[in-house]
Formats: C-alpha cells, sequence, structure tokens
C-alpha cells in the first residue's frame, strides 16, 4: 500500500467517508499543493529537490491551514519514505528513541529511510530537540518539523543548522477559493455526489472568513452541507452561520501577537489614524490583552511623539489607567481615544536620541568624575574636600539659570539633546537657546 493509497474501498461507511472534508481533500501531488508557488512552483529549487526525493530535513513555518503536513506527506511520497507523524504536544525523547530504533528495523527489512515529522516542533525544549540531533547528522531518518512559531526563536541553533527553514504563506483567496470548488465538485473525495452548489456571494464571504486557512474553509464547507439536502445551494447567510464568531488567530505567546503590535506601533509612528485604529481592533478581537496594548501607546508616546506634543504622555498614561479602571468592553474608548490622538500628533523621536547618544557617551568615555561643585556637600569631610565650593543656585540668578557648567570639563559643549521642528520641540530650541546665553553669562 502506498502512502496515499485509500485504506478501505471508498464508500458512504468507508474510512475516507467518514474522515474531515479536509483530510479527505489533501492534496496527493505538487500539482495539487495550492497556494505556495513561491516556494514549490514550477523551476523552483525545493520544488526540484522534491521530486528528486533529496529534499533533507526541514522546518516548515507558518501559520495553520497552509499545507505544512501535506508537503511533508508529498516529501516522503517523492523520496520514498516511511512516513511516521509525531506530535511535540503529546510524545517525549523516549518516543524519539523508538521511532528511531523503528527506523533502523524498517531500513534493514525493506531498504526505506523514514522521514519523522514533528507537528508543533516549537514545544520541546531544547534538551528533547537536541535528541534529535545525532540522529539527523548520521541519516538516520528525515527530520521534518512544522511550527507555527519564528523558528530563531522557537528552535534551537544547533537543530536549525541541520535544517532548511521553509516559510509558507497564508494561501491567497483565489486558492482557497480553488480548494472550495475542488471540495464541491470531486466525486471520490469531496461533496460532488451531493451536486451542491455555491453562491458567488456566498464563496467571496467563505474565503474572507477562511483567512487564508484551506482548513478552516473546507470545515465551514462541510458544516453547511451538513445541513443541506442534494442539489441545495449554500448561501452566504449559512456561510456565516456555519462560522459563528469567527475566533481571529492570535497567540499571545507567538508571532502573530507581536506582529499586531508591531503593526499598530509602526501606523501610529507613521500618523496613520484609520490604520492604527484597525490594527488596535485587530489585536483586540483576537483576544490579545488589553494591558499590553496600553503599554504600547506609553511607550509610543515617548518614543515617537515625545516633547514634539508633551500631552501625548499623559493621554497615553490616562489610557492605561482608565482600562484599568473600567475593563473591556469599555476600556476600548480610552485606548481608542489616546490611538487617535497618538496618531495624529506631531511626531519626534529627539528623546530617544537623546538618551541613546548620553548612553553612548556614558558608556565609551572614561568615568568622569562628577566636578566637585555639583557634589553633594552633606558632610563636613565633604565641604572640607571641597564638595560643594563654587556651586550657584539657579534660582538666585537672574532668569533662573546660573552661570555654571554642569557637565564633566571633558564634555562640556556636547549635545545629546537636539530639537526637532515639529510641535513643542519648536519652542523648546528657543528655550535651550536662551538657557544656554545665561549660563553663559552672555549678554547679547
Amino acid at each position: 500500500m502506498s502512502l496515499f493509497e485509500d485504506p478501505a474501498p471508498a464508500g458512504p461507511k468507508s474510512k475516507v467517508a467518514a474522515a474531515p472534508l479536509a483530510e479527505r481533500m489533501r492534496p496527493r501531488s505538487l500539482a495539487e499543493f495550492l497556494g505556495q508557488d513561491a516556494i514549490v512552483g514550477d523551476g523552483r529549487t525545493l520544488r526540484a529537490a522534491i521530486e528528486t526525493g533529496g529534499a533533507g530535513s526541514l522546518i516548515l513555518w507558518g501559520p495553520p491551514g497552509v499545507g505544512k503536513t501535506t508537503l511533508a506527506l508529498l516529501i516522503a511520497q517523492h523520496a520514498d519514505l516511511h512516513f511516521r507523524p509525531f506530535s511535540a504536544v503529546l510524545a517525549g525523547v523516549a518516543q524519539v528513541r523508538a521511532i528511531v530504533a523503528e527506523a533502523a528495523e524498517l531500513r534493514q527489512r525493506d531498504g526505506r529511510g523514514t522521514l519523522l515529522f514533528v507537528d508543533e516542533i516549537h514545544r520541546f525544549n531544547k534538551a528533547q530537540q537536541d535528541a534529535f540531533l545525532p540522529h539527523v547528522e548520521k541519516g538516520d531518518l528525515v527530520l521534518v518539523g512544522a511550527t507555527t512559531e519564528n523558528p530563531s526563536f522557537a528552535v534551537n541553533a544547533a537543530l536549525l543548522s541541520r535544517c532548511r527553514v521553509v516559510a509558507l504563506q497564508s494561501l491567497p483567496d483565489a486558492a482557497v477559493a480553488a480548494v472550495v470548488q475542488a471540495a464541491l465538485s470531486d466525486r471520490e473525495r469531496g461533496l460532488g455526489v451531493r451536486s451542491l452548489t455555491l453562491a458567488d456571494e456566498a464563496l467571496a464571504r467563505l474565503v474572507a472568513l477562511a483567512g487564508g486557512d484551506a482548513r478552516r474553509a473546507l470545515g465551514c464547507l462541510e458544516a453547511c452541507a451538513a445541513t443541506c439536502v442534494d442539489c441545495d445551494e449554500i448561501t452566504a447567510e449559512m456561510v456565516v452561520d456555519a462560522f459563528q464568531h469567527r475566533a481571529l488567530r492570535h497567540d499571545k505567546a507567538g508571532d502573530l501577537h507581536y506582529d499586531l503590535l508591531s503593526a499598530f506601533h509602526k501606523s501610529l509612528r507613521n500618523s496613520d489614524v484609520q490604520a492604527a485604529v484597525y490594527w488596535l481592533a485587530r489585536s483586540l478581537e483576537a483576544g490579545a490583552d488589553p494591558v499590553h496594548v496600553a503599554r504600547r501607546l506609553v511607550a509610543m508616546a515617548a518614543e515617537d511623539v515625545g516633547l514634539a506634543d508633551p500631552m501625548a504622555l499623559q493621554v497615553a498614561t490616562a489610557a492605561l489607567t482608565a482600562l484599568q479602571f473600567l475593563g473591556l468592553p469599555e476600556g476600548r474608548l480610552p485606548l481608542t481615544e489616546a490611538t487617535i490622538y497618538l496618531a495624529a500628533a506631531p511626531k519626534s523621536n529627539a528623546v530617544t536620541r537623546a538618551i541613546d547618544a548620553a548612553t553612548a557617551a556614558a558608556q565609551a568615555d572614561a568615568q568622569h568624575p562628577v566636578p566637585l561643585h555639583l557634589r553633594n556637600a552633606a558632610s563636613a569631610l565633604g565641604r572640607d574636600l571641597g564638595h560643594g565650593r563654587g556651586y550657584a543656585y539657579a534660582h538666585d540668578a537672574p532668569g533662573g539659570v546660573a552661570r555654571m557648567e554642569c557637565l564633566p570639563p571633558a564634555l562640556r559643549g556636547a549635545e545629546f539633546f537636539v530639537p526637532g521642528a515639529r510641535g513643542f520641540e519648536q519652542r523648546l530650541t528657543e528655550r535651550m537657546a536662551e538657557n544656554d546665553r545665561l549660563r553663559r553669562g552672555d549678554g547679547s
């Protein structure tokens, strides 16, 4: 029996018919593997490697429902390898050893190697991932791991160095639509024998709600079909009802969480009010902790607005306080208010550049001693050593600025904070220039 042969004749009571539609419609060849042309399309290096049986060990990275398991199956098929699925959630190192032993026995018996497919490989800790290393190096098995998390963070470096990382993308709408239409018409594996039709509006709604996830699309189609009689038309209302309230993809510890926050922050920085409000809604609807969103607002107010609008930080911290007081759903409103205010505010990163420049100077230069006139003169010994001698009390000076240097001599004239030309920082430029004149005692 080959990898993709049915375990029993097709029929209403067969295992094939009993399997979910998404499983029945799993692509059986690279020609049926839709939506990943950038990776396995005609002429691509990986496609050629798969077709010649030389794909080797891989880490398949991508969101759910884009074909990671299917691609592993196709790799095993083309390389004539035994396929052994393995869940990092349910199994451990002992099972790895058992599979390695089984792989050795199978190779002795029929000369065929084994492809070990590890689903959710990011859930293994470092020690568990290290258990694969000697067997991958010796060629005891081909390892194909699947992960929805960034392998750079979720997979240890030693294992990454021995595997090629392949990034799969969410399926384009056209590919999802093609998968759905194929399932409707396929009489052997799909719903073709029922002669169901799908209204154009229903197909568009199904594709939109699937969000690039073929498994989700086929699950919805199957749910709709279960409520129909043969020859019925599936409507948009039926699609929406089948999806109910779609759970947006989100993982509070994963890449998408940080990608949504990144899109939110960058839209704020670029003064795009509409985009910032959208990414705020996406994060909240997906179940992100609203406090994380509020913290991003506070950070952005200091980092990207700064003193171009001194009210920005107050608005952001007020939104955080209001959220903690109100909770959700009412807390969405102060978050939205702050989002709109910050996106529309003038922008400046002068504060960020100031602290970065001062930090660089503090790290690179000698540890300049504090000038004597600025030292704490709290003790008699300190005063005898000259601490505080020459200090001028600013409030007693004209304009409230004393003729006194406050930087170490080696850093005099250094400029760390350079105001921008937007918003309140324009006034700061004038104010700082006046203060410098008073500190120098320049009467001009």
